[in-house]
């Protein structure tokens, strides 16, 4: 029986955004309780995204904003990490950029990491392993709803029960009205057209290195970006304008054909890249042991991804 696409996405971006990126190294990530708490999380949270994309018939900017709108729930609503000094995640930027009783840097880093590596790229690598069903339904309305009310229950659990650190009231509805305000974003967004006078993406290989290059000047920026910038605010502009730039690069480019496949493989490899380095550093420092196994998987997953695709479609680009 084939595996449902909804299914795979919701494996796909706990899978992606908590153990690659090694936040959760293998053996707490196979932990039962909290497995089924990150995949409730992020796994929901991505059919979400994906399922409102669809049925309001928006492309890959409006899916970026929802995506950070999902940022903004986990992060600010359910781990309270934007507000809670004491995060223990937080090192430099517990007093970086700290201004209000909120963690400015870590707040826009976490917000492009979710919107980018937690929801985009799952959903697209979901959608290249079912192009026929790409622009259907995958779940029903009452599905959907569930999914939604399983993000409720979730981040409320998270909040009474994940951390005793409570941020102002103020703090907490100004988060809110925030995450609202990008998913209204979002649905006002135009909605995503094929333009003939759009280019052609048939250079795999250039968008893989572009991916490259966004991953590893996105991270790097954000890690030592705090020791080269004396003003939170230059780092601050500098990640926004990396974020905006390449949403607006990719923008001129018609991902409608069919031809497209591969390349959009390459820039979600390209982009996961630095992602795969980093579980091979985790292991080799002993801040996570089994993540260079998790590394090398991902990219023999890849590659075999990337040979199903091109026998697919029987062409070779690459």
């Amino acid at each position: 029986m084939k595996i449902p696409p909804a299914l795979v996405l919701f494996l796909l971006a706990p899978a992606i955004g908590e153990l690659l990126s090694g936040s959760s190294p293998p053996l707490e990530f196979l932990n039962p309780v909290g497995f089924v708490f990150m995949a409730a999380l992020y796994g929901s949270g991505a059919i979400v995204v994906r399922e409102l994309k669809i049925r309001w018939r928006k492309g890959f900017r409006s899916m970026l904003l929802l995506g950070a709108a999902c940022g903004i729930l986990e992060e600010g609503l359910l781990v309270k990490s934007f507000f809670d000094p004491s995060w223990m995640d937080l090192g430099v930027l517990a007093t970086y950029g700290r201004w209000a009783g909120v963690s400015w840097v870590w707040t826009e880093m976490l917000i492009i990491y979710h919107a980018v590596f937690s929801i985009t790229i799952p959903i697209v690598l979901a959608e290249l392993a079912y192009p026929s069903r790409k622009e259907e339904k995958w779940i029903g309305n009452r599905a959907l709803a569930a999914f939604i009310a399983v993000l409720i229950v979730v981040t409320a659990i998270g909040y009474m029960y994940l951390t005793e650190y409570r941020p102002p009231s103020l703090h907490y509805l100004l988060t809110v009205a925030a995450m609202f305000l990008f998913v209204f974003a979002a649905f006002k967004f135009p909605s995503a057209r094929t333009e003939l006078t759009k280019k052609r993406t048939t250079k795999p290989r250039i968008f893989f290195f572009l991916g490259c290059v966004f991953s590893t000047s996105f991270f790097m920026l954000m890690f030592a970006g705090p020791y080269i910038f004396g003003n939170p605010l230059v780092l601050m502009l500098l990640g926004l304008l990396l974020i905006l730039g390449s949403a607006r690069f990719l923008s001129r480019f018609d991902w409608s054909f069919e031809k497209s496949a591969l390349t959009r493989l390459a820039a979600a490899a390209g982009a996961l890249s630095f992602l795969v380095f980093l579980d091979f550093l985790l292991e080799l420092s002993h801040q996570g042991i089994g993540m260079s196994l998790v590394g090398t998987g991902t990219m023999v997953a890849i590659l075999l991804f990337r040979r199903k695709i091109k026998q697919r479609s029987g062409k070779h680009y690459i």
